[in-house]
């Protein structure tokens, strides 16, 4: 099976110019002007439309088991969703329960995701630790290709993480030549907060967003980031939402710390009104953690994007439906937390950041693919349009519009976050694995088609710099090919 797109530009991370690009056995075969390809070769018309690397949601909970109900997308529908986007790619998240053995939730996870439409890895979460953990960890690193850790700092009394459990496994990581990623809220303080909230009579959903000031976020993520400095290990600070915590990030860049921050689509253009909204249905469905923040901390993300120090772009989604986000009708700390967008989210970062200028095409590139691609160490197999590269394209109509709704989508959730808002620049064909998947509206997304995509640990130097005890020097990131 071979594929010619023709007439495009071809538009990644770094430069722009007009290419044929021509995929065969699941790769990219040959790029350039005018390709003479096989006459059997299936033509994609891209006239007046973009060739991209597909994108990479490096932040997704399919099926995950949480608060009490387990997310409504599957592997398999939510993959699918995903490329009728344009990702083609997914990095999602084994969270054992604590005290479960790291191995097991790991092969329980493998196992739901074989139904996946589109290629996928996964983050291991650390919920609690012991000797097995570290013992698992190696494992994981040397056996099953992970190469990044999760650290909840937040949900007290289920799998949140204690600085003591953030110190050993950091440390391992620095070992194994993994890198940690945090989700960075100070789960003490959200939880004295919820519960002096609930002890006032405010049990809404606009409780949600008060339990979690944006001060919970930036202690956390600067404990974090000065934690890993201490360890000489670079970090990764999931979903960004707040200019105390992005201020803690460029901080520690400034100074030579490897630290990466992730933004997500919904924080850049949702601000925090829709907590307020009198309909109960409405106002939960937007609860997620951390939640969506005031129009000042919206601008301070999107100058984070353009100046360089975030440098991905995800959705943390995890889709509840409305009779699941009702568990927390008198109690807003009950409610599920999580929303939905790995469908929506390269539209609309598009059309909120390169129709306004804030993004150039290669930026949009960078953080929607590229960044992702190289600190979890994808690149360039993913990322990337580059002779060998695995096909996973998308060619993008930037005149192409959709309105975004519950009713249209594909994602198994009956609410949108977007909902209502018309978008300019769509995907008009996913290439997965070298075959089409999208086209103009047609999802043929196959179930099980994705693959596991292992990623290679980083340099050996980690292991080097702890031997010699070097914790003050910047560990640089030095990727295997």
């Amino acid at each position: 099976m071979s594929i010619v797109i023709r007439g495009g530009t071809v538009v990644t991370a770094d430069r722009s110019f007009a290419a044929d690009v021509y995929c065969r056995d699941g790769q990219i075969a040959a790029i350039g002007e005018n390709l003479d390809v096989p006459a059997d070769a299936e033509v994609v018309d891209a006239t007046g439309q973009y060739i991209m690397p597909g994108g990479i949601d490096p932040h997704t909970h399919m099926q995950l088991p949480f608060m009490g109900t387990v997310a409504s997308d599957d592997f398999f529908t939510g993959t699918a969703a995903g490329l009728a986007g344009g990702n083609t790619s997914i990095i999602d998240f084994v969270i054992p329960s604590p005290k479960q053995p790291l191995m097991d939730a790991y092969h329980q996870w493998r196992d739901w995701a074989g139904k996946s439409a589109a290629d996928y890895g996964f983050h291991v979460a650390i919920t609690w630790w012991d000797e097995s953990v570290k013992e698992d960890m190696g494992t994981l690193v040397r056996e099953h290709g992970v190469n990044s850790f999760k650290h909840f700092m937040a949900y007290k009394n289920a799998i949140m993480a204690d600085d003591e459990t953030l110190v050993k496994s950091f440390r391992r990581c620095m070992e194994l030549g993994a890198i940690p990623t945090v989700h960075a809220e100070n789960g003490e303080l959200v939880f004295q907060l919820q519960q002096e909230l609930l002890a006032q009579g405010i049990t809404g959903p606009e409780g949600h967003p008060l339990s979690r000031p944006p001060a919970v976020e930036g202690e956390a993520a600067n404990r974090a980031i000065r934690i890993a400095q201490v360890m000489n290990v670079p970090i990764y600070i999931v979903h960004v939402s707040c200019k105390e915590s992005l201020e803690a990030i460029t901080r520690a860049r400034n100074e030579g710390q490897r630290v990466f921050g992730e933004c997500l689509a919904g924080h850049l253009v949702i601000d925090d009104s829709v907590y307020r909204h009198p309909d109960f249905e409405f106002a939960a469905a937007h609860v997620m953690s951390p939640p969506f923040r005031s129009g000042e901390h919206q601008a301070a993300l999107w100058q984070g994007l353009q100046g360089g120090n975030l440098q991905t772009t995800a959705t943390d989604h995890c889709c509840f439906c409305a009779d699941q986000k009702a568990a927390g009708k008198d109690d807003f700390s009950k409610i599920p937390n999580g929303t939905a967008g790995v469908e929506d989210r390269m539209a609309v970062l598009w059309d909120a950041g390169v129709n306004t200028g804030k993004l150039t095409m290669n930026e949009f590139v960078a953080v929607t693919s590229t960044n992702a691609a190289q600190i979890f160490n994808l690149y360039p197999r993913k990322g990337s349009v580059s002779v060998g590269a695995d096909a996973d394209l998308v060619v993008w109509d930037p005149e192409g519009t959709r309105t975004i709704s519950a009713k249209t989508h594909h994602q198994n959730i009956d609410f949108n976050i977007f909902e209502g808002r018309t978008v300019k620049g769509i995907p008009s064909h996913t290439i997965s694995q070298g075959k089409l998947v999208w086209k103009d509206g047609d999802l043929r997304a196959e179930k099980g088609a994705g693959r596991y995509v292992e990623r290679p640990a980083f340099s050996a130097m980690f292991d080097a710099l702890a031997r010699q005890g070097l914790h003050n020097t910047p560990s640089a990131v030095k990727r295997n090919r």
